[in-house]
């Protein structure tokens, strides 16, 4: 939990991120990600990897556009993750019957084993860390998050995969003009006649 350490340090300068949501809500979930490490141990499922099986779970045939939208994983991650969890037998993939063009994703044996292992073991996480406030703050953080993460859907907020969109054509063309500047001129050599 070292990421998570700091009460003991001066906190002279710190008063703009003590106010930052931005920043407040990072710390957070740092201290819930170190939270969900410590009860799950070592090789277990990863916070993330939760999610998408218990999305799964819920609504099995799910593509990964519907995960991305679901979870908040961007696509790219995701895809990844999804690849990753496919090899080790968690999930498996197979053509959307909604989209022919679209991969779906279902639950093997392995992975529902895996996230009927995971989940009394992510609720003592959830329960340690609504343990850190009092009693009367906690529903009024959970409706908090949710309701932000509604407006932010609401209004428009760039989904993941938009980000990811806009970062990748950002990419190429800073890319680019940091070639032209690192490339040495190249001197036209003369053939000797």
């Amino acid at each position: 939990m070292a990421k998570t350490k700091s009460h003991d340090k001066s906190r002279k300068g710190l008063p703009a991120l003590d106010k930052s949501p931005s920043h407040l809500l990072h710390r957070a979930l740092q201290l819930a990600l170190d939270i969900y490490a410590d009860e799950l141990g070592v090789g277990a499922i990863t916070q993330r990897q939760f999610a998408v099986l218990a999305a799964v779970e819920a609504h099995e045939g799910l593509t990964q556009t519907d995960l991305v939208k679901i979870t908040g994983i961007d696509r790219s991650t995701l895809a990844d993750m999804a690849a990753r969890m496919i090899v080790k037998g968690l999930l498996e993939r197979h053509r959307s019957t909604a989209d022919a063009r679209a991969n779906a994703v279902s639950l093997t044996d392995a992975g529902r084993a895996a996230l009927d292992g995971a989940r009394p073991k992510m609720l003592a996480a959830d329960a340690r860390l609504l343990r850190l406030i009092s009693t009367t703050k906690r529903e009024s953080l959970v409706s908090g998050l949710r309701d932000l993460i509604r407006a932010g859907e609401d209004v428009g907020a760039p989904a993941p995969e938009k980000l990811e969109k806009k970062i990748k054509a950002e990419k190429p063309k800073k890319a680019l003009k940091a070639d032209k500047a690192e490339k040495p001129k190249k001197k036209k050599l003369k053939k000797a006649a």
